[in-house]
Parts: C-alpha cells; structure tokens; sequence
C-alpha cells in the first residue's frame, strides 16, 4: 500500500494523492454541531459522487472508483489546472480550448447539471482533452437562471485570473456553448441580465 500524501486542502476538502488514485476527504467543521456536521459531509459527499456520475457519461471526468461516508475515491489526472496552462499558449490554441470548453459547458446544462464553480482551476488540460474536477458546489437543475450564473462565474473567473486574454477567451467559449447549447438564445439573453444586475451593484 503506497502512502498517502495530501496534494491540495480547500474550505470543504482535502485532496490525497494514494496509489495513483485520488482522494477526496471532506472534513468536519469544528464549529457546527457534531450531528449536524455528520449529516452535512455524508450528504455533500454523496450528492457530488451521484453529479460526478451523470457528468461521467457526457464529458470528460475523473472516473469514480469508490464512495464511503466522507470520501470520494477516483482516478488521478496527473496534469496541471488549465489556469496554469492558457496564457502559456499561443493565443489560437488557447482559443480553440476555449471553445471545446463551452461546448462541454453547454453538454452539462443539456442534461441539467451545473457545476456551479466554472473556473479554468477546476479544468485540466490533459491528453488534447479538457477534464472537468469539482463538483462540490454542483447542483441539478433545468432553470434558464442557474445555466445563466454558471456562465457568469465563468466569465468572472476569466477576467481574473485571465485578465489580458480575458475576452478573447469568453467570446469564445460562448461560440462553442451556443453551438452545442438546446437553449442558448434563453440563457443567453438571461446572462446579459445577471450581469447587468452585477453592474448596478458595484455602482452603489
């Protein structure tokens, strides 16, 4: 038995790297009561095992091997968060990934699942392939509203962490969505919505 060595920790869990499988621990919160922080983890833990499932059969996931309690066994993509991988690119390249990315977004919502924490971090770019990781704040739902937020997550996290390539990227990604997408005109149309109403906070 190999040893196991903690390769990332998160506000909800600890990512452990055992014989080339991948671990995923959520740890209990010390300052809920011990009942109710049961609960939580089994409950989360098992939603996002039955989201990395369904997401299994229609894109690119790490495949699950094992799920207790508190803990997600799967398999382990040994390359880097495409966050760390883009800007390194040429830019023609990275907007062809992009693309694939919306396309693969939009397959989600097809079948009714958010991710609910679209950002280039919990993508990796592996094999000319982009696999999707974390689903802890991942959700079923079929509302034009929750598929506009996902999107809208999305373009934050490109603007950040993309800054200088930010928009390039985002168009992109939107092409392929709207190409894949059964419902692009809605969510769209929805998207421009939750981000007006983004501006008209961050004026007052």
């Amino acid at each position: 038995m190999g040893k196991e060595k903690i390769i990332a920790q998160g506000a909800e869990a600890l990512l452990v790297l055992k014989d080339n499988n991948l671990i995923k621990k959520r740890i209990s919160k010390g300052y809920r009561h011990p009942e109710l922080d049961k609960k939580l983890r089994v409950r989360r833990t098992r939603s996002e095992a039955k989201l990395l499932e369904k997401a299994s059969k229609i894109i690119n996931i790490p495949k699950v091997s094992n799920v207790s309690d508190y803990e997600i066994n799967m398999d382990f993509i040994g390359a880097k968060p495409l966050s760390e991988e883009l800007d390194k690119m040429n830019i023609n390249k990275a907007i062809k990934i992009c693309f694939i990315l919306g396309n693969e977004i939009a397959k989600l919502h097809n079948h009714g699942l958010i991710h609910g924490d679209l950002t280039t971090s919990n993508m990796l770019w592996c094999k000319n392939k982009i696999w999707f990781i974390d689903f802890g704040l991942g959700f079923h739902s079929s509302r034009v509203e929750d598929k506009a937020v996902d999107l809208h997550l999305l373009r934050q996290a490109f603007e950040s962490k993309h800054f200088q390539r930010w928009k390039e990227y985002f168009d992109s990604a939107i092409s392929g969505y709207k190409k894949e997408s059964s419902n692009a005109k809605k969510i769209l149309s929805q998207l421009e919505k939750v981000e007006s109403r983004g501006r008209y906070k961050g004026k007052h």
